[in-house]
């Protein structure tokens, strides 16, 4: 191997290192007239699933390496109804890496149904509400942090023993890495909206987005 094939391994566009290692997921953050003015469709999780009674973007898991317009489009037709055929992409966020294990696609989308006449899945989702892009734009989020750190051992809740997740000893690892480390303060963002509370990855990319198109001026349905 010479130096022009180590070249030609590597990739065109960068991935992200461990992506094969998180819960890949896509949101769709749509837009939709309401009048005159855009604003953000957001739904409210039911009960019976993991993500119980939060706020996010209509989305889900990525499914054997279908496109990310595929899977958010797919995601919002199950979830809200809307028919994809009448969901236009718009383009890209960033990609939002979570702390907690989770890697999420943003991809921006726009539909002119009419949300009072779509059917929601009500086994994921108890409640569809939109909020009006003015509101973000004029409304600084609340903001808080949160310590993370790496726990190298943990008590199982079971048994009540101490599962040893990193043996440091025996890799010979230096001693601090016996006890947890790190103390990465991770902000976390915060709206309140429509009687509901916007917050955490929701609310990020939500904040993403209003810092991205905030030279716009005037935003209303052209």
């Amino acid at each position: 191997m010479n130096l022009n094939d180590i070249k030609q391994r590597l990739p065109t566009i960068p991935g992200i290192n461990g992506r094969d290692e998180y819960f890949n997921s896509v949101v769709l953050l749509l837009l939709v007239p309401v009048n005159g003015e855009f604003h953000i469709v957001f739904e409210k999780r039911a009960a019976n699933i993991p993500q119980a009674g939060e706020i996010c973007l209509p989305g889900g898991k990525r499914e054997n390496n279908e496109s990310l317009q595929t899977t958010a489009v797919r995601e919002t037709e199950e979830e809200l109804g809307i028919p994809s055929h009448k969901i236009t992409i718009l383009g890209n966020l960033d990609t939002l890496i979570a702390p907690l294990g989770v890697i999420v696609d943003v991809i921006v989308g726009y539909t002119e149904v009419d949300l009072s006449t779509i059917k929601i899945n009500e086994a994921e989702v108890t409640r569809c509400f939109t909020v009006p892009l003015s509101f973000f734009q004029h409304t600084q989020p609340e903001e808080y942090k949160v310590m993370i750190k790496v726990h190298p051992t943990y008590i199982d809740e079971a048994t009540k023993q101490e599962v040893v997740l990193l043996p440091w000893q025996e890799l010979g690892v230096p001693e601090k890495y016996a006890s947890p480390w790190g103390k990465l303060n991770n902000q976390i963002y915060v709206y309140k909206a429509e009687g509901e509370v916007i917050w955490g990855i929701t609310a990020r990319i939500v904040r993403d987005f209003i810092q991205k198109i905030r030279p716009l001026k005037g935003l209303s349905k052209k």
